[in-house]
């Protein structure tokens, strides 16, 4: 997958404009993801990329980077070994597609505004 453009509140992907929070993982959009604490985002919200395993999970915790990661998450991801890497929304979007480009199995979940 490719993000082709992300401005605050919509982002493209292979063509295809999203205005809600998504989750990427392989070759599917999770789109309309919603977190049960707002701008914290939990381990249960992760719960499809926890089961997949990725080997990086990039996070885009909105334009302004509003978004927290606690350590739950962190300890989470790390448990699992998936490497967290967690930007504000335009850096991770610049991340995710640089990964991918790699051919690193990678995973995103991305906040669109805030």
């Amino acid at each position: 997958m490719h993000i082709d453009s992300y401005q605050f509140g919509k982002i493209v992907i292979d063509g295809q404009s999203y205005n809600s929070d998504l989750i990427i993982l392989g070759d599917t959009v999770q789109s309309d993801w919603w977190r049960k604490q707002g701008h914290s985002l939990t381990a249960e919200d992760l719960d499809t990329i926890l089961k997949a395993k990725p080997s990086v999970l990039v996070v885009g915790c909105g334009a302004s980077g509003l978004m927290e990661i606690p350590d739950e998450t962190r300890q989470a991801l790390k448990k699992r070994n998936i490497q967290l890497e967690m930007f504000d929304s335009y850096k991770a979007v610049q991340k995710f597609n640089e990964i991918s480009e790699a051919g690193v199995n990678v995973a995103a979940a991305i906040h669109l505004t805030c």
